[in-house]
């Protein structure tokens, strides 16, 4: 690290792809979740959560564009030109892939590329609830990953899709934008389709995807109407499908799925999430004060048990909280509850639970032994 506090890296003198790729290797060699690259600036790198600065000269749009089309698929060209962004994965062989953000900004190109480990991370690494791996045991119906943009919605999932991969003898079909993390077969065996080069669209995907004879589904993103209704389908007719809806709380993830749909079809919507909605699991990523950790997950579990599902049928979605809070010997908890645990593990500061908690007070009775959701003192 040079003096000034900013990040050294040797850089070949070559454009395009070389250039890039020394980034991309920095990146992995220090341990970095995202390169960031924006015309007349230095590239940054985020390790541990922090932004820091590599010590380089600032690079210009023609340097990022040179390295943004030479890793770029030659399909994503014309759509970058006319939409004025574009994602796509790039491998660094032998290595982690990426995944890459190339977009416009003030008339000028920028990349957001977020790192993708090749070893997929396992329950324990990723220092997930105990309940998760039961959730991964279901061979039917629908589970759902929900939170913000890099709350690691993407890797609870492969954690999840690996262990049914090395559990469970069955077909696993995914259908992603880009490919996140590569599986190899294990006991099931599993394929990958990744849209634009697989095939053309969500749309085509999801129309043959019961054609493919899957057991388990993995949807990467519930983006639109079309997505969550082939999921529905798939969770109606037997299998086990997977998907990522962003949205920061169990009761909001099933009002945005809800609210893809036209006023009238959405009774009918309801009925099957009754039916076939097995969890929702909603996540927040927290600095760490464990040693070698950067980040741990915050995560409240709905399970769909009578209770919930008598409030979904009824449009009375706001109390689901109430039912998690006094659910917590059934496998689901709250953030409340998480926040608790992470405290109590010393996964976490306190004052950082505090700033996060949806409401800070009932933490802090928490903290002090006192279950407000059980209205009595802890043992």
């Amino acid at each position: 690290m040079a003096e000034n506090g900013e990040l050294k890296i040797n850089h070949s003198q070559e454009e395009g792809e070389a250039k890039i790729l020394a980034l991309f290797k920095a990146v992995i060699k220090l341990d970095g979740s995202d390169l960031h690259l924006k015309a007349d600036a230095k590239p940054r790198i985020r390790i541990g959560g922090q932004i820091k600065t590599v010590a380089s000269e600032p690079l210009s749009n023609e340097q990022i564009e040179k390295m943004v089309f030479a890793i770029m698929p030659e399909r994503l060209h014309k759509q970058f030109a006319e939409e004025g962004a574009a994602d796509f994965a790039y491998a660094v062989k032998g290595q982690d892939r990426f995944r890459v953000n190339a977009f416009r900004q003030r008339g000028q190109t920028s990349v957001a590329a977020r790192r993708v480990t090749r070893n997929i991370p396992t329950f324990d690494d990723l220092h997930l609830p105990k309940q998760l791996p039961k959730l991964a045991e279901y061979h039917q119906g629908l589970i759902l990953l929900s939170g913000i943009t890099g709350s690691g919605k993407s890797t609870t999932i492969a954690a999840m899709i690996e262990h049914i991969n090395s559990m469970r003898a069955c077909h696993i079909v995914t259908i992603e934008d880009p490919i996140e993390y590569l599986f190899e077969d294990k006991k099931a065996f599993i394929n990958q389709r990744e849209i634009g080069i697989d095939v053309a669209n969500f749309h085509d995907a999801l129309k043959y995807l019961m054609r493919e004879d899957p057991d388990v589904v993995l949807i990467g993103e519930m983006r639109d109407q079309d997505t969550f209704s082939a999921a529905l389908q798939a969770a109606e007719t037997g299998h086990l499908v997977f998907g990522t809806v962003h949205s920061s709380t169990t009761s909001q993830t099933i009002t945005r799925l809800l609210d893809m749909f036209p006023a009238e079809e959405r009774n009918l919507i309801r009925q099957s999430l009754v039916h076939n909605l097995r969890a929702i699991v909603t996540q927040k990523l927290l600095p760490s004060i464990l040693d070698g950790v950067d980040r741990v997950p915050a995560v409240e579990i709905m399970i769909n048990n009578p209770s919930i599902r008598k409030l979904i049928e009824e449009q009375r979605e706001a109390e689901i909280i109430d039912v998690i809070k006094g659910s917590y010997g059934d496998g689901m908890q709250d953030f409340t509850e998480a926040l608790y645990q992470m405290v109590q593990k010393e996964w976490i500061e306190v004052d950082i639970a505090y700033e996060v908690a949806p409401n800070p007070e009932e933490l802090k009775m928490r903290l002090k032994g006192i279950n407000t959701s059980r209205g009595g003192i802890l043992a």
